[in-house]
């Protein structure tokens, strides 16, 4: 979409297709830029769907992310708390997960990318709420573009 701005050295494989930039991703997960969170969904849920990303691979790490959320949502405590080390530890596991992944079918590259980026980027619990929300979005865009399940 549009004239936003991406960061050329994450670009996919994939001609005309970059990955979206870490001054983007910063926005998304550690601002409260909605507009920006749900065109970057967009965008990037239509290009899984056009790589022939299967949505239960996508729903495989989804999955995760959810039983981590349950958790997290259990402490009645603050946004701006960090997570507790058993969540945090959970979350960064998704990375070496998603890079196994990445390695075995190459269509999981780009969401094994974007999502290591933004875990990064949790420092506390209402980026953790931001960053679910960013991959849900990806999840509905994917399935709205037509993502295959299987």
């Amino acid at each position: 979409m549009g004239n936003r701005r991406y960061d050329q050295r994450s670009a996919s494989d994939r001609p005309g297709f970059v990955l979206p930039s870490p001054e983007i991703m910063t926005k998304i997960i550690q601002g409260n830029d909605t507009d920006l969170l749900v065109n970057q969904a967009e965008d990037f849920g239509k290009e899984l769907a056009n790589r022939k990303l299967t949505t239960n691979q996508i729903r495989a790490f989804f999955g995760q992310v959810k039983q981590i959320e349950l958790s997290v949502n259990r402490e009645n405590r603050k946004l701006e708390e960090p997570l507790d080390d058993s969540d945090r530890r959970k979350l960064i596991l998704l990375k070496p997960k998603l890079a196994y992944q990445a390695k075995r079918h190459t269509s999981v590259k780009p969401l094994e990318q974007v999502l290591s980026s933004a875990i990064d980027l949790i420092k506390n619990r209402k980026h953790f709420v931001n960053f679910v929300d960013f991959f849900e979005a990806i999840l509905a865009y994917h399935k709205a573009e037509g993502g295959r399940d299987q």
